[in-house]
């Protein structure tokens, strides 16, 4: 058995072996099962229009991260102590799911979101904690919202391996950005998902399905209204352009101070080698052109683009919103006209 399991390895080494067989393949797709999806949406609806998390059981098996169970996470305030009984109620609650012979492999988190103003410093947090622990995880972002338009607005994120690398060095500059070919864009990946039923369900699915073809979310996307929608897009819109503002206004001082020390570093220069010039005319030593002890030759810090690079973001789904919101509304109006002219 050892000399054919090592002429199928073909000479190579154990670890040789098991270091090829931990590299997984890319992540393709999101398989969630049609229960945890309706567990997802009671409890983000339930407490809406309040942010709310939860945590998502299941398996990564190759390409695919299916996700077969979740329970939601006691809504908490700011406490050490409310939190150390967070950590502890989810503990409690992975014990029971393996006494009762349940998947209880994280996989990642869901949470809600109001008008997909999720994209935040505290989302690549929580990520990158995840990431310590769990070669491959997933947030399922759901938005209520959105969702009483008739859209189902689920989607599964994780961020990028590049953005990754960079945030690891917690070095956002633009030096560096430039470097690894990183934008506003690259920071999160959307994973499709699959919703997946048994058999069985289908089949009872199918029994209660109605005979009429209208159902009610068919007849809500119909409504004529979307001021509140619209309203509440575009004042998020407005805070988002006065944050990038004043994002802006950040890097706009950093320059300023740039090249007022520049300035200062070529005048303190200039002023240094006329110096040597009349110490070397008068046989003396000429001193050093660099003084690492002036305040002028102290590294000025650049910004973190990262706050800018979220805002942006949150920028250009706010737009997207906008657009398919109008898009859908002016689509709905025409038809109203085309029946009141017949």
């Amino acid at each position: 058995m050892a000399n054919a399991a090592a002429a199928t390895m073909g000479g190579r080494s154990f670890l040789q072996v098991a270091s090829t067989e931990e590299v997984a393949p890319p992540l393709r797709v999101v398989q969630i099962e049609g229960l945890v999806v309706l567990k997802i949406i009671k409890h983000c609806k339930e407490f809406s229009p309040a942010l709310v998390t939860g945590q998502l059981l299941g398996l990564d098996v190759g390409s695919v991260l299916e996700v077969t169970n979740c329970f939601p996470f006691p809504i908490r305030d700011e406490d050490e102590e409310i939190e150390a009984d967070g950590a502890n109620y989810q503990l409690e609650m992975m014990r029971c799911l393996r006494e009762v012979n349940v998947d209880n492999n994280t996989v990642g988190w869901y949470q809600s979101t109001l008008l997909g103003s999720f994209q935040t410093v505290e989302l690549i947090e929580t990520f990158m904690n995840y990431q310590e622990n769990i070669r491959r995880c997933v947030c399922i972002i759901y938005d209520p919202s959105k969702s009483n338009q008739g859209i189902l607005a689920l989607k599964a994120l994780k961020l990028s391996d590049s953005f990754m690398d960079l945030h690891r060095n917690n070095n956002f500059t633009g030096e560096k950005l430039r470097e690894k070919n990183l934008s506003w864009v690259d920071i999160f990946e959307e994973i499709p998902i699959k919703v997946s039923n048994s058999a069985l369900i289908s089949a009872f699915m199918t029994e209660l399905e109605a005979d009429t073809p209208v159902a009610q979310c068919d007849l809500d996307r119909l409504q004529l209204s979307t001021n509140p929608f619209m309203e509440r897009n575009v004042e998020f819109l407005i805070e988002c352009m006065d944050d990038l503002s004043m994002e802006q206004q950040k890097f706009q001082f950093y320059y300023r101070n740039l090249s007022r020390q520049q300035a200062q570093q070529q005048a303190w220069l200039q002023k240094r080698r006329s110096e040597n010039m009349a110490r070397k005319a008068a046989g003396e030593e000429p001193l050093p052109e660099e003084d690492p002890s002036n305040p002028i030759f102290k590294t000025i810090p650049e910004p973190s683009r990262l706050e800018s690079f979220l805002i942006t973001n949150q920028i250009a789904n706010y737009c997207n919103q906008i657009n398919g919101a109008t898009g859908q509304s002016f689509s709905r109006l025409y038809l109203m006209k085309a029946l009141h002219e017949n």
